[in-house]
């Protein structure tokens, strides 16, 4: 009704209209915090710190150090002059697989200006994606990795992939030129950063070597055998289980499927398997899912296209937007089945980091938080402590020393 109601008081396309006349919001303190790096009170929400300071220019200043700042700031709309109706039309056709140059020709816009925003989009999902699953520590029981090949202009670059079974939830994602063991320590780094230690954990992979060594590595503790001074022994996980799972081809089409346990017995791996409702055989159909998602909504990543990236930061930011459109605002059909939460559900639901289902505006106007404030450690030595003379009547006055005066035009020696 809105949108018809637009169309009949405008003459021209709707997104015309939406180029005209930005929305206000309402201004609200109680959930705006103070974004200086500087102030003591960065990051706080409600602590009464925050005051308007401007309707008009829609500004906010913090009392504790007097910063003022735009309700824009910490979102990826922060110094964008384009109404926020344009923008998130155009991120959200971005996130479902729309080309670049599609919209600059319906829209009108600059090939750069859409560039610029899906870039920044990109850039914000990551903190967002950060922010968000670093404040809920997961326990992970079941994961999936794989990797996807991307055919650039004039480059092939690696995607590396991995998700969380029982939330369907999209944990991390690397970007590299190579596919060798770097690409795999960053991936799984990524995963160990987001889950409970100590915890059992079933990996499934496909045949890349790569993989049980960069496993191996990331799930590891240090712990100090020796007392005194020396380096702490890196202890790898107990209950960390690595499953292989290698499909052969024919003719483009899957032959055969071995399966094997690299780490751990297929016992163990059939109870996590259980608890995570992964399916009853080692698999890796899920990280395969998500691959088939990620083709299909990110424009750069289809095959034999026209579109194809061109540089690899392109690549990064928008894997960030998809994943964190992915999580948060996507209703997953699975999830939202009888069989689990009944209702509408999300992976980012489902694996509690949110109550409701988010648009792609609750994305994009999410402010990131700065980290909180660290009274700085004193350095150098400690001031001394100032010493009180205690006053003796047996105590020698002090000695009079002589002072020069000039009286009279002599010099004459004084004492006082």
């Amino acid at each position: 009704m809105k949108k018809e109601a637009l169309l009949e008081k405008c003459d021209g396309p709707w997104h015309l209209k939406c180029m005209q006349k930005t929305t206000k919001e309402p201004m609200d303190t109680s959930t705006q915090f103070c974004p200086n790096q500087a102030c003591s009170a960065r990051g706080q929400i409600g602590q009464g710190n925050i005051r308007v300071h401007d309707r008009k220019r829609q500004r906010y200043r913090c009392r504790s150090c007097g910063h003022t700042f735009s309700y824009r700031r910490g979102t990826m709309l922060e110094g964008l002059r384009k109404p926020t109706e344009l923008i998130v039309v155009v991120i959200s056709l971005l996130t479902y697989g729309c080309p670049i140059q599609a919209i600059v020709h319906a829209f009108g816009l600059d090939e750069r200006t859409v560039a610029s925003w899906r870039d920044r989009a990109g850039y914000h999902c990551k903190l967002v994606h950060q922010t968000r699953v670093s404040q809920a520590v997961l326990d992970l029981v079941h994961v999936q990795a794989d990797e996807i090949r991307v055919k650039g202009r004039r480059m092939t670059a690696w995607m590396g992939l991995a998700m969380m079974v029982s939330t369907r939830l999209w944990l991390a994602g690397v970007v590299s030129l190579t596919r060798d063991t770097g690409l795999a320590d960053r991936l799984l780094a990524q995963v160990r950063r987001w889950c409970q230690a100590v915890r059992p954990l079933l990996v499934c992979t496909d045949g890349w070597a790569a993989y049980p060594g960069s496993i191996r590595r990331a799930f590891r503790e240090k712990v100090k055998r020796t007392v005194g001074r020396g380096r702490s022994a890196l202890v790898a996980w107990p209950e960390v289980l690595i499953a292989t799972v290698i499909k052969h081809r024919k003719h483009r089409r899957v032959v055969e499927i071995t399966r094997r346990m690299t780490q751990g017995t297929i016992e163990r791996a059939q109870e996590l398997l259980t608890q995570s409702k992964g399916g009853s055989v080692l698999n890796t159909a899920f990280i395969e899912r998500l691959n088939a998602t990620f083709r299909e909504r990110l424009a750069t990543l289809t095959r034999r296209c026209r579109h194809a990236a061109h540089r690899l930061e392109a690549l990064e930011t928008g894997m960030y937007l998809i994943g964190c459109v992915y999580n948060f605002c996507m209703v997953h059909d699975e999830l939202s089945s009888s069989k689990h939460a009944g209702s509408a559900c999300t992976p980012a639901m489902a694996a509690k980091l949110t109550d409701r289902v988010w648009s792609v505006t609750d994305v994009l106007t999410f402010r990131v938080p700065p980290e909180p404030w660290v009274e700085p450690k004193q350095r150098g030595r400690p001031p001394k402590e100032p010493t009180t003379v205690r006053k003796c009547s047996s105590a020698r006055p002090p000695r009079l020393r002589p002072l020069l005066r000039l009286r009279k035009g002599a010099l004459r020696a004084f004492t006082s």
